[in-house]
């Protein structure tokens, strides 16, 4: 068993004995989990989290962030269990027990908890029912939500405006933050709601800006940064063409070749 990653409800374990780029890379859920086994590294614009054994991390909703699964040097594998955290399942909890944030969340968007060990238990009591899965019923795993929501708040009350900040992004410059964004492979609606646009007002936004479609736009800006990477810094093709935002491979070998007249594996020979 090389990768296997399970989903239950909204409970998460993810195990692999090889190095991988996630492809999620649009969080629009705030996400708990912890690291049993390996080493992860999670990162966005403007920061780089890594992840040992034991580490819990809550990554805040709403934003583009490529994580990296390594398995460890003494060969465990790469292990880790989340939980996602629902706006409805927090919507409910806040209304039930008067609680709400006073203004939209600006911190980080990627914490580190410090060691807690009723977070730690808590994250133990789930790994039995991926031996049993069928034991994990939906009422189950809302209960199991509740926990942790508790668990969260009790480790720090200040979490209660990053939890249940309900607002949506606001509209904000597009040509600084689609020159910030273009390698995260997500599809063009999320790039929209990030920027506080309907689908249509992005689209019309963006022609304006660029004087391109998003698509032919992403796309060439993916290949001249692909280029560059493998021209001037030297890296291998198949190693740039999950960092610039590219599905597989083959679409990217084809890409490049159309954009540029020549393959990507006879660049600087």
């Amino acid at each position: 068993m090389e990768t296997i990653d399970i989903v239950q409800h909204n409970i998460l374990l993810s195990y692999t004995s090889k190095q991988q780029f996630s492809q999620e890379q649009f969080w629009s859920e705030h996400t708990l989990s912890m690291l049993l086994s390996g080493e992860g590294r999670v990162y966005n614009n403007e920061e780089t989290q890594r992840y040992t054994p034991g580490t819990i991390g809550l990554l805040k909703r709403n934003q583009l962030a490529k994580t990296v699964k390594i398995p460890s040097a003494d060969g465990k594998p790469f292990k880790s269990v989340g939980i996602i955290l629902d706006q409805e399942t927090l919507r409910r909890y806040s209304a039930a027990n008067g609680l709400a944030a006073t203004s939209p969340y600006t911190g980080k968007t990627m914490l580190k908890l410090n060691q807690n060990h009723f977070i730690s238990g808590f994250f133990d009591s789930l790994l039995p029912y991926f031996e049993q899965p069928g034991q994990l019923t939906k009422r189950l795993s809302e209960l199991k939500t509740k926990e942790a929501i508790e668990l969260l708040l009790s480790h720090d009350p200040g979490l209660k405006e990053l939890l249940f900040d309900f607002s949506e992004p606001f509209k904000i410059d597009l040509e600084t933050f689609m020159n910030s964004h273009f390698t995260y492979n997500v599809p063009i609606k999320q790039f929209a709601k990030l920027t506080g646009r309907s689908m249509s007002t992005f689209k019309r936004d963006f022609k304006k800006a660029f004087h391109q479609t998003p698509e032919r736009w992403l796309k060439d800006r993916r290949l001249d940064k692909a280029h560059f990477l493998i021209s001037e810094l030297r890296q291998r093709p198949s190693e740039v063409y999950l960092q610039v935002g590219f599905e597989n491979f083959s679409h990217f070998s084809a890409s490049f070749k159309q954009r540029f007249g020549y393959n990507a594996s006879t660049v600087g020979q």
